[in-house]
Parts: structure tokens; sequence; C-alpha cells
């Protein structure tokens, strides 16, 4: 009969052995209680491995134990060894040949055998278990983990919130602004508001910043996926803070289907948007509508063009035009003798001409061109053709281009009749570097320098005039660029 403490102990040490044992956690008691459920009964199938008794000291063994030799054994285990069992290793293949087993060692040998496939099928059973244990624990613990995380979150939250009033704390103070309107400032500041343009919008329109957070997020959701970026929000909230209070449904929706319905492309929505803001403060039926209506009936634009007009002119819509065309008409028509046709072109190709000053932008501009030798007739056509030229600064831009067309490309005025293009391309991107490239490869025409040579692209220039790679071409370019800007460096 074996002693319980050596069963104990036995099992005690199968757990030790055991590579898969699991370890204990006092967090994971849970972890414990089904490993004893399973390994509590192994006490009573481990009776035939010796064992210590928990009252002996575990290094002392069987002083009765004999070498194969039949030499006595220390009483003391060497250093780094196992307990094993009290029959193993008693014989080796090449003395077994010299012994003669008697018929009752041959059965006790076999029970032994037998008994080492038992051990084998627990041992199994055993890390089987384990496996079980494990898994089952490793799911506890992942619950455990997820409820910590989502402390984890809600404490961060409430960290992230209580930052953000002392952020905008003194802002509070200053406008007087309730606390539960933090939550607000902060989605903002997201766009790059800070608390000088909150002071802006509040100055502007205080009730701006009176609204809730997921209102004001509805709303700029809305407008950045009908094409406005988001680094143009801040421009447009600055500019018309009024536009977090509009509704979707009942506004925004409504002036987006009305600037599609006048053949403007959903990509263009957003520019449109950005450039004027304040289009949606204005009503579609009452103040819209008739404005494109005195485009079409009372200046004369088609409709198949008012699509482009509004395109390259949004603040067309909300301004009073009616007043700005008569003002222009009146004047073109007295100045230039311009027949409305004419005036007509030029405010569809340009309508930012019904905004100029007529004293500070048209006057000083059809002065210039009369004081190069130019004709009513020329001046007609060329801002006819070419309008823009209304939004060209004299001192940085005409006249610059007139000089270097008479110094240097050796043209006379007349010819800007026939080029007016001229007139608009770049003095120091296309006209220069373009003509000072053909000089420099000495293949310049001799005479009046043809200006039809700005006007293809690059690599048509190259191809038909130049005879060079393009990359030859923007090399030159680029180190015309840095000479000119070192001049002017320093003359500074």
């Amino acid at each position: 009969m074996i002693h319980h403490s050596s069963v104990s102990a036995a099992a005690m040490n199968y757990h030790a052995l055991s590579p898969l044992r699991p370890r204990f956690c006092p967090r994971t008691q849970f972890h414990h209680a089904v490993h004893s459920r399973y390994f509590g009964g192994l006490n009573c199938l481990l009776t035939r491995r010796r064992v210590v008794s928990r009252q002996s000291n575990h290094r002392i063994l069987n002083p009765k134990r004999r070498s194969k030799f039949g030499r006595p054994l220390s009483t003391y285990d060497a250093d780094g060894e196992d307990d094993v069992d009290e029959d193993d290793d008693w014989f080796s293949d090449e003395e077994s040949l010299s012994f003669e087993i008697s018929e009752a060692d041959k059965e006790r040998l076999n029970m032994k055998s037998l008994g080492s496939k038992r051990q084998g099928s627990i041992t199994r059973r055993g890390r089987s278990l384990d496996l079980e244990v494990s898994s089952l624990a490793h799911e506890l613990e992942k619950k455990q983990s997820k409820h910590g995380l989502l402390n984890g979150r809600a404490a961060r939250k409430e960290v992230s919130e209580s930052s953000s009033k002392n952020k905008f704390y003194s802002l509070l103070e200053e406008i007087g602004l309730d606390e539960r309107y933090v939550a607000l400032l902060d989605y903002l500041s997201t766009f790059g508001l800070d608390e000088s343009h909150f002071i802006q919008m509040y100055e502007r329109h205080m009730p701006s910043l009176q609204i809730n957070v997921d209102s004001a997020k509805e709303r700029l959701d809305y407008l950045l996926s009908v094409g406005v970026k988001h680094r143009d929000v801040r421009k447009i909230i600055l500019r018309q803070p009024q536009i977090l209070e509009y509704s979707v449904e009942n506004n925004l929706k409504s002036h987006v289907r009305f600037l599609v319905g006048l053949g403007i492309p959903e990509t263009r929505i957003g520019n449109i948007i950005t450039a004027t803001p304040s289009l949606f403060s204005y009503s579609v039926e009452g103040s819209l509508m008739p404005s494109v209506k005195y485009l079409q009936d009372e200046i004369g634009i088609q409709e198949s063009d008012i699509g482009k007009v509004v395109q390259l002119s949004p603040q067309i819509l909300v301004q009073r035009i009616d007043t700005a065309w008569n003002a222009r008409l009146s004047f073109l028509t007295n100045e230039l003798a311009s027949p409305r046709q004419n005036i007509v072109k030029m405010v569809t190709k340009h309508p930012q001409i019904l905004h100029y000053s007529i004293e500070d932008g048209l006057r000083p501009r059809i002065n210039f061109l009369r004081s190069i030798g130019m004709q009513n007739q020329d001046i007609l056509k060329v801002l006819t053709s070419i309008t823009q030229v209304f939004s060209l600064s004299l001192e940085r831009n005409l006249k610059p281009k007139y000089i270097y067309l008479i110094n240097e490309l050796g043209n006379e005025v007349q010819s800007l009749t026939k080029y007016p293009t001229y007139l608009s391309l770049s003095l120091d991107q296309r006209i220069r570097p373009r003509h000072q490239f053909l000089v420099s490869l000495k293949r310049s025409p001799k005479g009046p320098f043809p200006l039809s040579f700005f006007f293809p692209k690059d690599e048509c220039f190259c191809k038909q005039w130049a005879g060079t790679s393009i990359d030859q071409y923007l090399d030159f370019k680029q180190s015309l660029l840095l000479k000119d800007f070192a001049k002017k460096y320093e003359r500074v």
C-alpha cells in the first residue's frame, strides 16, 4: 500500500515534468481550478513511480541500492541527476546475454512494460488537457485585456476632453462661450483654425460657435464630399462662418443641384464653393436664378456659355451685375466705339471685367495701348481676343513685354494685332527662354523674331525650330532663370 503523501508527491512530480504545464497566476484562478479537475485523479495512477516522502530529504536515496557491478552507491545523488525508477538501468544489452531471467522476473518485467505504456498514455492525455486549459485561460486573458483596453480608451477620451478645456480656457473666458462648445472648437481646430480665428468668427457671426459639433461635422463632411479640399475649409469658414449653420438637405444640397443644372462639371463644384462660399446665403429661386436670367436676357450670353462664365467668375452670381454691366457697356461703347456684340464676347471670355474698376482698371490699360501706337479698332481687336489684358499689371507685365518686343525681338507694335496672345504669355517662363535658346544655338531667324514661335508646346518648339531634345531646352531655361534671379538679388 502506498502512503497518501507519496501519491500526492507523485502527482506534483508529474506536473513538474510536463513541458506544457501552464503557469499559475493569481489573476487566473479559473486556470488552476480547471487544471485540478483533470489532474486530481492522477494520484491513484502513478503508483509504480518511486518518489521521496515529503518528510524526507529529496536528495537521499535508498541505502540498499547497488550498482550493476554489486558495489554500494553513495547515499546522495551526484549533482544534476534526477530521481529514477528503482529497477531502471540494471541491465545493458550485452550483460543481458549472460544472465538467465526467471519466470518471476519475466512476469515482473512485463508488468513494468505495461506500466510504462500506461504512463505514456497518461502523459499524452495530460499534455492534451494542458493545451485545452491553456486555450481556455488565453481566452479569459483576452477578454480581460479587451476590457482593460476599453477602459483605457475611455480614460484617454476623458484626458483628451480635459486637455481641450484647458487649451481653450482663456478663449472661453474672453468671449463668454459655454464649455459645452469646446468639442466644436476642438473639431474645427483640425482644419487649422486657432484662437485668433475663433475670435474672428465670433466677431463676424457669434452663433456659428454655438452649434452642436455633430451638426457642424455633418455639414463640413458634405462639403468635402462634393469636392471642397480639406485645406480650403478654414478659408471658407472664415469668409462665411454661417455655413456651419446651413442645413445639408434644405440648403447645401439644393445649391449644389443648382450649380450642376447650369452645366458645371461636378469636379468643379468644390472650386466654386471655395471661391464664393457666400453663395449659400442667397436664395436659389429668389436671387441666383434671376442673376442667370439677367446674364442671358439682358447681356446676351448664350445659355450654353453660362456654366463656363460661372466657373470663370462665380462671384457673378452674388453681385449686382445689372449696374456693373450697364456702367461698363456705356464706358466701352463710348471709349472704343465698341459694338455690343464685342462687349458680350469680352464678358463671356473674361466675366471678371464686370468687377474691375473703370478708372483704376479699364481706362489705364486702354490708354497704355493707345500710347504705344494702337488705334481704337486695334485696341478693340486685342481686347476682344485676349480680354484678360485688363487683369495684367502695367508696370510688371505689359510694359516689360512691349519693351522686349521692340528692343530684343525687333518687332513692331502692329504685330500685336496679329498675335495679341503675346501679351498673355509669361516673359520669364516662355518669351525670353525660347528666344535666347535659339540665339545660343544660332538658329534664330534673321529680321523680326516670329511671334508664332512662342505659342506651341515645348515639345513642338524643340522639334520644329530648335532641333534639340526637350531636356536640353529645359536645362537652358533653368540656367537662365537662375541667372536672372542672381541679377535681381544683386540689385537688392
